[in-house]
């Protein structure tokens, strides 16, 4: 009886010894293969980040390269508006420098007026203190012809009579604003030049009178002459 129960007792241990190696056998299958799956998954991993990396450092490349261009873009604009200044200030400097050698450059003097022959009859008619003969004042505006082939009757002015008439178109003055717009100097220039009547400008007071006539009015003396029986 013994001897059948140590029978048994050898069975199973070598049951229990064969069930113990099947489940190592077992176990490092299944342990082993985990390991492997999540060593291939961790380098899938690393792999995955690197290409992430790299994908970043692409993008950090193109955008540093936009920048690049986007800077000599700004660069050759400031070169650009840089060099018109440069040329704006060169032609100033320029044309400052012309100015200032016209300013430097002596002006020549006015030329004297031509020496008139003084006759007994001359005076001082502008007041600079010296005789002057014609060249007494300035001349005023004088016209070729009358304006529309047409002259006023400067008859109507008292202290004109024919022969002046005559002496004044002969001078240039065929109208009443041409007499009326002459100033104190140009009354001495004509009161100088009257030959034979000189200072009857002054004496009669032309341009008073003749302000009157041009604007279409009339004189004391005016009514006379157009009354006749005057000249």
């Amino acid at each position: 009886m013994f001897r059948e129960w140590g029978f048994l007792l050898g069975e199973i241990w070598v049951l229990l010894a064969l069930a113990a190696l099947i489940g190592l056998f077992a176990g490092w299958l299944i342990w082993g293969r985990r390991s492997e799956v999540n060593v291939d998954g961790d380098v899938q991993g690393d792999l995955d980040a690197c290409l992430r990396g790299r994908a970043d450092q692409d993008a950090e490349i193109a955008r540093l390269k936009a920048d690049l261009e986007a800077c000599r873009n700004d660069c050759a604009s400031k070169d650009a508006e840089i060099s018109a200044a440069a040329k704006a200030a060169t032609a100033a400097a320029a044309a400052t420098a012309a100015a200032a050698a016209v300013a430097a450059k002596p002006k020549p003097a006015p030329k004297p007026k031509p020496a008139a022959k003084i006759e007994a009859d001359d005076r001082d008619f502008d007041g600079d203190g010296v005789i002057e003969g014609k060249n007494e004042g300035t001349r005023p505006e004088q016209l070729k012809a009358a304006r529309g082939g047409k002259a006023d009757d400067l008859k109507m002015i008292k202290g004109v009579g024919p022969k002046m008439e005559k002496l004044c178109n002969k001078l240039g003055f065929y109208h009443f604003d041409q007499i009326a717009s002459w100033k104190k100097a140009e009354v001495a220039w004509v009161d100088a030049n009257l030959e034979g009547f000189k200072g009857r400008v002054s004496r009669d007071e032309w341009v008073k009178q003749a302000k009157i006539l041009a604007k279409g009015g009339t004189t004391e003396f005016s009514k006379k002459v157009k009354k006749g029986g005057v000249y």
